[in-house]
């Protein structure tokens, strides 16, 4: 039977693709819509593949006939709580470049980055968009000349509040007379929301690809009842909460055969994938200098990823390409002859998993090269191959290239070399689907490119297609939890990413780390959602480079310690600043790759750095100094005995003799106390020791990790000297990270027996466990 895939949630005036799964290019399907709510005016064509844009909230039932039968579709749409913004841009901040306007149009993630397709109109003195957006932050830029070089950036925040979550449990309860399958969805409201967690309603839809009589199932507010004895042998149950908003809907897979019934959850992530270290390879790159790139080089550095502690590698695409980056593809079958066979390919493979490092393969299936052979049948009018590639009108196109046709291939950004599939053609999706069976079986996960690009039908499709315990890692930018939906289980976390570099550049201070996570919530990421944690990227300048080696050392430390997949991409550890040149094997910074591998190996010995929650500690930075009778000043060091409980302790590790220096606050709340030490008797007379402390430190901070059974507290120095930093609670005597003594003081205003006034010294990360 024709299977047109689960249901979809959207919200009004969404645009929805509605695709037939597994098809024949060869085949007629045709699109119905059966029944919707009284006063929509949706339609739908006659194209195997069609959008629909629900108008009116409510649910929507759509037939598929096809080659093998007839299936239906629930489309459920809910209000929307778009705003009608302008976008505007006066024409006194117009570049002094632009020597002429020939075109101007508005670029950004509502519009997919397509330059060309909305153009602001003149009024009084402005460039004016008018566009509706949904809560939250949107960037944009306005575009002469259809040259991306000639841009002005801006962004606007639209108030509104976050998406509410859903997650469902199954149980099976049971008395004398019958076995009952139990579904409850715990519903959360957003941060911001007028809605208590308990106002939240919750929603469940049967799929109708499930032959589940409605008769069988009763639903109470957040729990949904079947007798197991009507369960079909696969059952799929989806659910959303609904406040405000609609959350992302979760899902469980329930299938009964002879021995009982199991239920799995597919927005999960395979258990491998919960929280593993990545290092993603620029694959051409990683030999070093001098040797030729190949799958059988990169097998014979894989002890140095063992090192690591790497538990995943993501290899750049690896396949067919006039390119040394690899993302455009002209033969999606074939491995690039400069690499090495496809044997040579599965022996790395197998030599990764023989260390326990699975592989995340590059698919790459937004675009082709344009020197790809179905590219140039397309352009070259052969039969078979017109609607292979997506099209826009000639007025669109900036590039000035005479394109074959009467029209111009669409691409994202200023991509001309690499042209959009048209995944309304079932010739592309069956194309693509092969690919997808071509390599899934050969490795454990993909990384998606531009997955933002490609519709959901099709990676709902994919999804289902893939092992269970295969990993599908999504690049959508901005992050957008609504490929979390059946589709993808580890996302870029582009909000921590951009955050990390603020930070890092002196931009924000260190505490806007929290608000990247909080922000994490308000998006309505559900808790099964893993983030990838990265610093930089193939496509990102290099973190040293950019924020120097102090904010380095600290933003990776953030990766390690904050919940989600943190990622090293080749040379980070070794102190690269060239983006994708050769890695530095022979002249890298051995000490901050030990200071990366420290980090790796922890996490891994650490559960509680893998599965602990996120709690903010208040810290204080505190710089001790004496002064002289005759009025001087001078910051105390590391070597001096004021403040010091433990002489031969901290001694162990003074490294360095200015380790806590610490230029005074300018706070002008900071509160400044004097003290003497307890344990010196023979404090000079004619000098007193001041404590300035300054209560919102802007380049610190500081959180606990804690899962019930352990707790570890990070504080992580974003600033290019080492800080004595006050923590709200004692804390023992070693750094874990290093396995070496805690640089302490002591506060001697605390109080007999309270050791919550110890300072500890911390150069760039402090792991420790509290008292």
């Amino acid at each position: 039977m024709s299977d047109p895939g689960p249901p979809r949630f959207v919200a009004v005036d969404e645009t929805v693709q509605l695709a037939p799964a597994a098809p024949d290019p060869d085949a007629a399907y045709r699109w119905s819509l059966r029944d919707g709510p009284a006063d929509s005016r949706v339609s739908v064509g006659d194209d195997a593949v069609i959008e629909v844009t629900p108008d009116v909230a409510g649910r929507y039932r759509f037939e598929l006939d096809g080659p093998d039968g007839t299936a239906t579709q629930t489309v459920r749409a809910f209000p929307n709580c778009n705003t009608a913004v302008e976008l505007e841009l006066p024409f006194e901040d117009v570049p002094d470049d632009v020597e002429e306007i020939d075109s101007v149009s508005v670029v950004g993630s509502f519009n997919d980055q397509l330059v060309g397709r909305d153009r602001p109109r003149r009024d009084t003195g402005r460039f004016v968009l008018d566009v509706e957006l949904p809560p939250g932050e949107h960037h944009y830029g306005f575009c002469f000349n259809g040259d991306l070089g000639l841009q002005v950036h801006d962004s606007v925040t639209i108030p509104g509040p976050g998406r509410p979550r859903c997650g469902l449990e199954t149980r099976i309860d049971s008395d004398d007379e019958t076995d009952t399958l139990v579904v409850e969805a715990d519903a959360a409201a957003a941060p911001d929301s007028e809605y208590a967690d308990s106002d939240l309603a919750v929603e469940f839809v049967v799929d109708e690809r499930d032959a589940l009589p409605d008769a069988a199932i009763e639903t109470d507010d957040r729990t949904l009842r079947v007798p197991v004895a009507d369960l079909p042998e696969r059952t799929r149950i989806h659910a959303v909460a609904v406040g405000e908003r609609h959350s992302v809907a979760d899902t469980v897979d329930v299938r009964r055969d002879g021995t009982g019934v199991t239920a799995r959850q597919p927005n999960e992530p395979p258990a491998w994938a919960e929280s593993p270290t990545v290092y993603e390879i620029f694959v051409r790159s990683f030999a070093g200098e001098t040797l030729s790139a190949t799958f059988a080089e990169i097998e014979r550095r894989i002890e140095y990823l063992e090192s690591l502690a790497v538990d995943v590698l993501w290899l750049t695409p690896i396949l067919a390409s006039p390119t040394d980056h690899g993302y455009h593809i002209t033969d999606y079958f074939s491995t690039a002859d400069d690499l090495g066979s496809r044997a040579a390919f599965e022996s790395l493979v197998d030599r990764c998993h023989e260390a326990d490092i699975r592989v995340v393969f590059d698919l790459v299936i937004n675009h082709t090269s344009r020197d790809h052979p179905a590219f140039q049948l397309h352009s070259a009018d052969v039969a078979g191959y017109d609607d292979y590639y997506a099209r826009v009108p000639r007025e669109r196109d900036g590039t000035g290239i005479d394109w074959a046709g009467e029209d111009a291939p669409e691409f994202y950004f200023n991509w001309e070399r690499i042209p959009n599939l048209n995944y309304r053609s079932l010739d592309v999706r069956d194309w693509m689907l092969a690919v997808v069976d071509e390599w899934a079986d050969v490795v454990d996960g993909f990384r998606c490119d531009i997955a933002w690009g490609v519709p959901h039908s099709f990676w709902k499709e994919v999804r289902e297609r893939v092992p269970e315990d295969f990993l599908m890692l999504d690049e959508t930018i901005p992050r957008d939890p609504q490929f979390h939906e059946a589709e993808f289980q580890m996302h870029y976390d582009s909000t921590l990413h951009s955050t990390l570099r603020e930070v890092g550049c002196g931009e924000t201070p260190a505490s806007t780390v929290f608000d990247a996570l909080d922000d994490t919530r308000w998006q309505g990421f559900p808790d099964s959602a893993v983030h990838l944690r990265y610093v930089e990227n193939h496509d990102e300048t290099r973190y040293l480079d950019d924020c120097g080696e102090a904010s380095l050392r600290a933003a990776a430390a953030a990766t390690f310690t904050l919940p989600g997949a943190p990622m090293l991409y080749y040379g980070q550890e070794r102190g690269m600043t060239s983006q994708r040149g050769p890695m530095k094997w022979h002249d890298g910074d051995s000490d901050l790759t030990e200071f990366h591998r420290s980090l790796a190996w922890l996490r891994r010995d650490q559960p509680v750095l893998r599965d602990g929650s996120v709690e903010p500690l208040d810290l204080r930075v505190v710089e001790i100094t004496k002064e002289s009778e005759t009025g001087e000043k001078a910051v105390v060091d590391d070597d001096s005995d004021v403040y010091t409980d433990d002489d031969d302790a901290n001694d162990a590790d003074d490294t360095d003799d200015n380790a806590d220096t610490d230029p005074a606050t300018d706070d002008d709340d900071a509160a400044t106390e004097t003290a003497v030490d307890d344990e010196d008797d023979t404090a000079e007379s004619d000098s007193s020791v001041t404590i300035e402390i300054d209560d919102d430190p802007d380049r610190v901070i500081g959180f606990a990790r804690d899962n019930g059974d352990d707790r570890l507290l990070v504080v992580l120095n974003f600033s290019e000297t080492a800080k004595t930093v006050a923590l709200p609670t004692a804390v023992g005597d070693t750094d874990l990270r290093t396995d070496t003594p805690l640089r302490k003081r002591y506060d001697p205003d605390a109080s007999d027996g309270d050791t919550a006034g110890d300072y500890v010294v911390v150069d760039d990360v402090l792991i420790c466990r509290p008292a």
